[in-house]
């Protein structure tokens, strides 16, 4: 009978060594992490996940790099209600990659922390990553990045007697209502957060 296939734990403990150290490890360090007796072992694991598209050779074949499906995570094929529970229990799961879901245009959108509580009443947290779109026409109601007075900052455009003003979501705020050209950087169009340890 042949031994279990670990390929799954080995691609997990890949994931957690690259998200500390922002690359994959030396065929020597593989068989380390794996408890491998030699490095063809570790060889034959990359050549695998290579095969199955995690993992490719960098363009002059020094070293091995992730590709975009070593980065996705299993999207549970269930709802999480708000309310009451349900069971998701056996649901299954799909890959899901988180800038799939946030990005539509790579080319022009923009990872930007929030800094501040001036929009916290929209959910929207000092800590959170903002993407931003940057080459979308903006339209009130809209949340935006504009500059103003020579910096970023993040509301919601609205309209006020024909021009454009920026709304904040906290009442400890007031409505910037720019007095010449309002600049806009971007359109958000997604949220990331992380929630502490």
């Amino acid at each position: 009978m042949p031994p279990p296939n670990k390929d799954d734990e080995y691609l997990s403990r890949l994931r957690d060594y690259f998200a500390d150290s922002r690359r994959i490890p030396s065929t020597h360090r593989i068989a380390e992490l794996m408890g491998f007796a030699s490095k063809t072992a570790s060889r034959r694991l990359l050549e695998r996940l290579e095969t199955a598209g995690f993992v490719q050779r960098t363009p002059d074949d020094d070293a091995w790099i992730p590709t975009g499906r070593f980065f996705e995570r299993p999207l549970v094929g269930a709802f999480v209600r708000a309310g009451s529970a349900d069971m998701i229990e056996g649901t299954g799961a799909e890959p899901f990659l988180v800038d799939d879901y946030l990005v539509r245009h790579p080319s022009s959108t923009v990872m930007i922390p929030v800094k501040g509580d001036s929009m916290i009443e929209a959910g929207i947290h000092e800590g959170d990553i903002v993407a931003v779109e940057r080459n979308r026409v903006a339209k009130a109601g809209d949340f935006v990045v504009a500059i103003v007075d020579n910096e970023f900052t993040l509301k919601e455009l609205g309209m006020e007697r024909g021009k454009f003003i920026l709304k904040p979501h906290n009442k400890a705020y007031p409505i910037i209502r720019p007095k010449g050209q309002l600049e806009i950087f971007g359109v958000m169009v997604g949220l990331a957060r992380r929630f502490p340890q």
